[in-house]
């Protein structure tokens, strides 16, 4: 029985990034993100900010020393494939990709319609993590 009734909700979503600053700062300038105040635990060297988004979503970037950086891999393998953000339209997917583009990050995919009805465009953000944007 799953907690006896109560209802389950994804918290956040943590990804480790080797350059803490500038990836916060991604999710803010592209994706409305809301920083919170960043952490910093002395003990272990481990950095980290939440950042806040319309509808209660948080991602939590994290950094800390001896991360090690992962190496060019195909997309797909195991873990997790991406993360997926909602901009509210196709114009929206459309722009905020071109947007993208002309800051020099690797579009994968899209903008398209998939095959099972999503409108959407896959990008590669600072660390190479996809990111997807969608309706």
């Amino acid at each position: 029985m799953c907690l006896e009734g109560n209802r389950v909700k994804i918290e956040h979503v943590a990804i480790y990034v080797s350059d803490l600053d500038r990836a916060k700062q991604f999710f803010v300038d592209y994706l409305d993100g809301r920083p919170g105040a960043g952490y910093h635990n002395p003990k272990t060297g481990l950095r980290s900010y939440f950042i806040s988004f319309d509808g209660g979503a948080r991602l939590e970037l994290m950094t800390r020393p001896g991360l090690l950086v992962r190496g060019e891999t195909p997309p797909a393998q195991t873990g997790y494939a991406h993360v997926a953000f909602s901009v509210g339209s196709r114009q929206r997917v459309d722009a905020l990709t071109q947007r993208l583009r002309n800051a020099g990050f690797a579009v994968v995919s899209g903008p398209r319609t998939t095959g099972d009805g999503y409108y959407e465009s896959c990008i590669l953000d600072l660390e190479g993590n996809q990111i997807e944007l969608t309706v």
